[in-house]
């Protein structure tokens, strides 16, 4: 079986026009921000090859290829700060916010590489938290005793 990091240099290269450009750098810039970013393949099905994945702690973002955009969907956005306004699609949701990355379009990869380490370190603080627990039957207080 092949490495997602694999399965992404096949598509960068499948596309042979600006989107694998595109999809390309926004890759390096990814790594530049967080070399310690795991590269991973999903949600492939039948009629979908997959969506390359960028983690760190949780899924960092996505790098979706369409037919006139790239999209960067970022799986915690909507808790990210933006001060560059790079989010300008999903931004209706409660939890992801995506970047839509259109021909021709520049991009600001000081601000990208910000958000990005962002993501990382909201998915570890987020994974640092102890999670909340339920009493065990054990330890509730017996009643009528």
């Amino acid at each position: 079986m092949e490495s997602a990091s694999a399965f992404i240099d096949e598509k960068v290269k499948e596309f042979g026009d600006w989107r694998g450009k595109v999809l390309a750098k926004v890759r390096e810039i990814i790594r530049e921000a967080d070399p310690a970013i795991i590269e991973e393949w999903k949600w492939a099905k039948p009629k979908s090859p997959g969506t390359p994945v960028f983690s760190h702690g949780g899924i960092v973002c996505t790098g979706e290829s369409y037919k006139n955009v790239v999209k960067m969907t970022f799986a915690k956005g909507a808790a990210l700060k933006d001060p560059s306004g790079l989010f300008n699609s999903s931004l209706d949701g409660n939890v992801r916010r995506a970047i839509d990355i259109r021909e021709g379009d520049k991009i600001d990869e000081a601000a990208l590489k910000d958000l990005i380490r962002a993501a990382v370190a909201l998915n570890l603080h987020l994974k640092s938290k102890p999670k909340p627990r339920r009493p065990s039957s054990r330890t509730r207080s017996k009643r009528g005793s």
